[in-house]
């Protein structure tokens, strides 16, 4: 396919041809997209978008890929990666902050720190974008993105924006109306609380040197590979089917927490997915438990 077209709409530095997901994925793996365009504004998504459209191309759209596992065979066709670019933060008035889609957690955790505003510090040590974090409805000790988000402005499938509140983004345990729809997240604002920017930082440290302790951080992962189960907990569930420190080629089963398989030795997407199924039946055959992965997967198989 002549992806040429699209070098009429975007600068160089917008587009990346035929790049390595791997480079782009917090797992590390990954076949190459076709095309990557990182737009440098909002009304830039629409163009990229229509031009899939008009050129017959499939298109994905991605954030700062922490949960995204991407095929060996890659992705014939365009990623629209949000991350890049489109990350303006500004506060809307005294408890309120409005910010693009492609902000990541932690920078927008420490913009609301220093402005002594609370309710993000469970945020801070979540490897992902705003975008991803709403269409995830992202969370970690007790607190999820629903608990502070107000409206988001959003992108239907024709191009059209509008405003949503939170009233209709169906947010749930890692789930939202985003992932039903074909809504594309352009900005949220959220509504924080007044707090001492002391405590705030504490708080951000504190909970960082949690997941530290208790997270494999120094290994490429997609975070928690598989949802909670109503009524268990993923982790306890494998650690009890004895799978803790399980490998398939390069993935293993991490022996930190065994809610993460992570990328220890050069792993292929391939072992990722082949270790994710035999965990998934193991405990299945163990415990009548079928686990959902949380871990989003794309490309040619």
């Amino acid at each position: 396919m002549d992806y040429s077209i699209f070098c009429k709409y975007f600068t160089p530095e917008e587009l990346l041809s035929n790049t390595p997901m791997s480079e782009h994925t917090s797992f590390k793996v990954g076949g190459a997209a076709d095309l990557m365009i990182m737009p440098s504004r909002a009304t830039k998504i629409k163009k990229a978008i229509d031009l899939c459209k008009s050129e017959g191309l499939p298109y994905f759209i991605m954030g700062k890929g922490s949960n995204l596992l991407v095929r060996d065979s890659g992705f014939r066709g365009v990623v629209i990666c949000m991350s890049k670019y489109l990350e303006k933060i500004e506060l809307a008035d005294d408890c309120t902050i409005k910010a693009e889609a492609g902000t990541t957690l932690s920078k927008l955790a420490s913009f609301a720190m220093e402005r002594s505003l609370s309710g993000l510090e469970f945020a801070s040590g979540i490897p992902g974008s705003l975008g991803g974090a709403l269409y995830m409805n992202a969370g970690a000790y007790e607190c999820e993105m629903k608990d502070i988000v107000l409206t988001a402005r959003v992108m239907d499938n024709s191009g059209e924006e509008f405003l949503m509140h939170i009233s209709e983004m169906q947010l749930g345990y890692r789930s939202s109306v985003f992932q039903k729809s074909n809504y594309i997240i352009i900005d949220s604002t959220l509504r924080l609380s007044k707090g001492d920017k002391e405590q705030i930082k504490e708080k951000m440290l504190e909970l960082n040197s949690r997941r530290k302790e208790k997270q494999p951080l120094d290994l490429p992962s997609g975070g928690s590979t598989f949802k909670r189960p109503e009524g268990y907990y993923a982790s306890k569930l494998i650690d009890d089917a004895g799978l803790k420190g399980f490998t398939i080629g390069g993935a293993k089963v991490s022996e930190k927490h065994a809610g993460f398989i992570v990328n220890y030795n050069n792993a292929t997407a391939k072992d990722i997915i082949s270790l994710m199924e035999h965990v998934k039946s193991v405990v299945y055959e163990k415990f009548g438990v079928m686990l959902t992965p949380e871990v989003e997967i794309i490309g040619d198989s």
